[in-house]
């Protein structure tokens, strides 16, 4: 059976460089399901369409094919044939992502997909909902958080090392924003699942982060051997 340690939080809480670091140290798939979500975002923003324009993004969800592979080690995001692995990460593709992940047929369409990659591989899978929506089942449930303004402060951070601009303040808003949009979403909205570990790294280290979650898995999945030993 698969194994699966499912990371949870709102954007900016270092999700996907600490499930990254937590997949090549214990030699699972990392799944970046937010990348997925960033691809549906840069796909309905090339088309024009507006985050409230409802019909229209439930009528052409399913014409987005987004898919993942890995090349020389490192995940690459396919949109419809397409490498968007370097695309997906400007502020108009997250910001349309979060807009257009509160309707259903985009989020039923990836959902599928990220469970049929969890059923056949040993995943490190992070997102909004991976614990409560996509992989209830997970051995291992973390919600990754930080302060709104730790959170602008790394975004801004990594925009400029990529050479980019960054208005720390719109950046904060537009975290908050989303923060919002995410947990007041009617379709599986951000929570933290009730079997979930908080995490804050607002003052932790990358490192110590990582090295924190793989204890815990450690703990959590040696009992699990000990359950089923005692069982038979």
């Amino acid at each position: 059976m698969a194994t699966a340690i499912a990371i949870d939080g709102p954007a900016g809480a270092g999700k996907s460089t600490i499930a990254k670091k937590i997949a090549q140290k214990l030699g699972m798939v990392y799944v970046d399901t937010g990348a997925m979500y960033r691809a549906m975002g840069l796909y309905f923003h090339r088309l024009g369409i507006e985050p409230g324009e409802g019909e229209r993004i439930g009528r052409l969800a399913d014409q987005a094919e987004v898919s993942i592979a890995y090349e020389d080690g490192k995940q690459q995001v396919y949109l419809n044939g397409e490498n968007v692995t370097s695309l997906i990460r400007a502020e108009e593709a997250g910001n349309m992502a979060s807009a257009v992940s509160v309707y259903p047929q985009v989020r039923r369409l990836l959902v599928r997909q990220q469970q049929k990659l969890a059923s056949v591989q040993n995943v490190v899978m992070d997102g909004r909902d991976i614990g409560t929506v996509v992989l209830p089942e997970a051995d291992v449930k973390i919600f990754l958080t930080a302060s709104a303004r730790v959170r602008a402060e790394r975004r801004c951070e990594d925009l400029k090392n990529r050479g980019l601009p960054c208005d720390m303040e719109k950046v904060e808003k537009d975290i908050e924003d989303r923060d919002w949009r995410d947990t007041h979403r009617a379709e599986s909205p951000l929570r933290q699942a009730e079997d979930a570990i908080l995490v804050d790294t607002s003052d932790m280290t990358i490192d110590q982060v990582v090295d924190r979650i793989i204890t815990l898995y450690r703990e959590k999945t040696a009992g699990s051997l000990e359950t089923k030993k005692k069982e038979v």
